[in-house]
């Protein structure tokens, strides 16, 4: 059972207690005889899972981050914040759409439904939009044929599970409107054939020595971890559907082993 659908069923427990008490319970006590303790806690309890509950499921909803897959913009451990709002309301538990707002774009920080598991929400970095055409090509990206520019921007190494050491070169891309850091290792191919699997739609994209490209279907996005050669991502499961969208990635709200991150904004 996911936390939103735990939270609510206890939202829904808490509730049907204070209805029960305030429209017949009460009534039924004695003057001055206290209230049960199975009356007492669900009350006291309800007005907090309610602003709980409101607030993670149409303003911001807290995660953390539990693998390398976007560093450097992101570590093992960060704990971010998501505005839930900004991509348009859904209702919770079935993420249905009410409200359409803006659209998400290149370049954005993205949680969402893993689409072979929905039960499993993701963070990857926005690449492709609906309808274009996106190729990675010997580790260079390019949307509707323009090659996306990156500089250099020295040398990254980290340790991965495991204890391996890794070392890889660090990259300023320009993506959309906007710069951000990726990291590759020039040695590792830019898709990795065997862990292609036979997602849906998975014939508008072409495969080869090289990398891929793809034309994104209408109502799809592609996403990729910043951290190129360490990511399972689009290139790897397919497209992400417009509806296993959660919310974008804004702030680094805490991180116990380093305190300079708190408040940093997702770039």
């Amino acid at each position: 059972m996911n936390f939103a659908l735990a939270l609510f069923l206890l939202l829904v427990a808490t509730g049907a207690v204070w209805l029960a008490d305030h429209f017949w319970l009460r009534a039924r006590r004695a003057p001055g005889r206290p209230e049960p303790w199975w009356v007492e806690y669900p009350k006291s309890f309800f007005p907090v899972i309610l602003v709980v509950f409101l607030l993670r499921s149409f303003l911001v909803e807290p995660f953390k981050i539990p693998s390398g897959s976007m560093l450097p913009t992101l570590l093992v451990g960060d704990f971010i914040l998501v505005n839930k709002f900004t991509y348009g309301i859904r209702l919770p538990i079935v993420n249905l759409k009410l409200v359409d707002m803006n659209a998400p774009q290149r370049g954005d920080v993205m949680v969402f439904r893993y689409p072979e598991d929905p039960s499993l929400d993701y963070i990857k970095r926005v690449v492709g939009l609906p309808g274009d055409l996106l190729a990675y090509q010997n580790k260079r990206l390019s949307v509707n044929g323009v090659e996306v520019k990156v500089k250099p921007d020295g040398d990254y190494s980290y340790v991965e599970s495991g204890l391996s050491f890794v070392s890889a070169q660090r990259l300023i891309e320009t993506l959309g409107a906007r710069e951000h850091a990726i990291l590759v290792q020039p040695e590792a191919p830019s898709v990795h054939p065997s862990g292609v699997k036979q997602f849906p739609l998975r014939e508008n994209c072409v495969y080869n020595d090289a990398g891929f490209s793809c034309r994104i279907p209408p109502g799809r996005f592609f996403l990729m971890g910043d951290n190129r050669d360490s990511s399972s991502d689009s290139r790897y499961w397919g497209f992400v559907p417009e509806a296993n969208i959660v919310g974008k990635a804004f702030m680094i709200w805490w991180n116990f082993d380093d305190f300079r991150r708190i408040g940093r904004f997702i770039d």
